[in-house]
């Protein structure tokens, strides 16, 4: 194994050409960490925030983007039992997916669910961990309930699609054209254009949701607490239309709405350990069986991570982005 590797650093914050190849060392693991010789990474959202200066990796972690990968133990730290170089596995990263190497703590890697290739497995954590956390931990999504996501052709809203249907939920969803639209359906959800109709009528003559899952904030927020039966649960994980708007936040008392959400990346290893024990034990049977898989859209080569992010941003995207980094 050489000393250096190729990645891909964020030259100054900007738009998706602040994407630079770059030569770094490869990284050493620590106490409980591994080594993983990247195949396949993930691109996220978070990875678009970072490149725009607006979401600093958390200390001691990599500042080359990129929070999950899928590839092969190459080298373990001290304490590490669980995996032996030469696995495959996919994992969750603090930081430093965009490269050949990354290191992550031990906990946070999964082994690769049957007959899925590197390019799937590389698409599973960062979105799995998110909505698993904030769907059914947070919000306590349960059989037999109604959910709806908004955003559902975008890589959280497939993934939430899937595992609430195979957890007995009700699931609607909104996107923006009718190709989007059919996806969500093929998916199993009860699906609207929102450029063609408001989802605040459509769910309150469905009795409401009992747990909405939105990345959109703005002015979705009072829609979505009209849209929520009582009891209901609105949990928020971005705010692509801002986190700024008036609410009247009489109804939340008065209907007994609760409003919560989180943010996967400044969670503690121990927080993300533990959400990938119960995903091991709750969701890689789905995946191992084939009942649910991750939707991909479109693998970009490392070198043309920029693209990628052009990509992502332009919306035009469904299910998951990824990089070929071997």
């Amino acid at each position: 194994m050489s000393d250096s590797m190729q990645a891909i650093e964020i030259a100054t914050p900007g738009g998706p050409e602040a994407l630079v190849p770059t030569t770094r060392p490869v990284p050493v693991p620590g106490p409980g960490h591994i080594l993983i010789a990247i195949d396949h990474a993930g691109v996220n959202r978070p990875d678009a925030l970072q490149r725009a200066g607006a979401y600093d990796p958390p200390p001691g972690a990599s500042d080359l983007p990129g929070l999950e990968a899928a590839g092969t133990v190459a080298a373990i730290g001290p304490g590490v039992s669980r995996w032996a170089v030469g696995d495959a596995v996919c994992a969750l990263l603090p930081g430093g997916g965009y490269a050949e190497y990354a290191v992550t703590p031990a906990d946070h890697a999964l082994p690769i669910p049957k007959g899925l290739s590197m390019a799937q497995a590389a698409a599973l954590c960062e979105t799995f961990f998110t909505v698993w956390t904030n769907v059914f931990d947070r919000a306590g999504l349960k059989a037999g309930e109604r959910f709806l996501v908004h955003g559902g052709t975008s890589g959280i809203g497939t993934t939430a699609i899937q595992l609430a249907r195979a957890r007995g939920a009700r699931v609607f969803a909104t996107a923006g054209s009718e190709e989007k639209v059919a996806t969500c359906r093929d998916l199993g959800a009860e699906a609207l254009n929102y450029r063609e109709a408001d989802f605040v009528p459509w769910m309150q003559g469905e009795g409401g949701a009992d747990v909405i899952l939105d990345m959109v904030g703005g002015d979705y927020l009072p829609r979505n607490l009209k849209a929520l039966a009582e009891d209901g649960r609105l949990v928020q994980i971005a705010f692509l239309q801002g986190p700024k708007v008036a609410v009247n936040f009489a109804p939340l008392m008065v209907r007994r709405l609760t409003i919560t959400g989180s943010t996967l990346r400044p969670q503690s290893d121990l927080a993300k350990a533990r959400i990938a024990a119960r995903l091991r034990a709750e969701v890689w049977p789905l995946l191992d069986a084939g009942t649910i898989a991750p939707v991909m859209d479109q693998t970009f080569p490392l070198a043309e991570a920029a693209a990628a992010h052009a990509r992502m941003e332009a919306g035009d995207h469904i299910g998951k982005i990824t990089l070929k980094v071997r």
